[in-house]
C-alpha cells in the first residue's frame, strides 16, 4: 500500500507561496497607506492582485506593482510569469 502524504501536504502550493511573499511585503505597502489583496494565481502563472487604500489612483501604483511585487514574486516564486491589477 502506498501510504504517502498527498502532494499538497509536502510542497507549498504556487498561491500558498505567492501569499506568504506578499505577507512579506505587506508591511511596505501599509506604510504608505495601501494594501493588497491577493486575487487569483492562474495556471499559466498570472498573479492577480487588488491594490487597496491609498494605492487605489497613486501615480506610483504601477510602479510599485511592476518593480516591488512583480520583481519579488518572480524572483521568489519561479512559476510566476506576470503580475496584474485587477479593479
Amino acid at each position: 500500500m502506498n501510504q504517502s502524504a498527498p502532494i499538497s501536504e509536502e510542497v507549498p502550493s504556487v498561491r500558498q507561496r505567492v501569499a506568504t511573499v506578499l505577507e512579506r511585503i505587506r508591511p511596505a505597502i501599509q506604510s504608505d497607506g495601501g494594501d493588497l489583496e491577493l486575487v487569483d494565481v492562474t495556471d499559466e502563472g498570472i498573479v492577480k492582485i487588488r491594490l487597496l487604500g491609498a494605492c487605489v489612483g497613486c501615480p506610483s501604483s504601477t510602479i510599485t506593482l511592476q518593480m516591488g511585487i512583480e520583481r519579488n514574486l518572480k524572483e521568489k516564486v519561479p512559476e510566476v510569469v506576470a503580475v496584474e491589477q485587477v479593479h
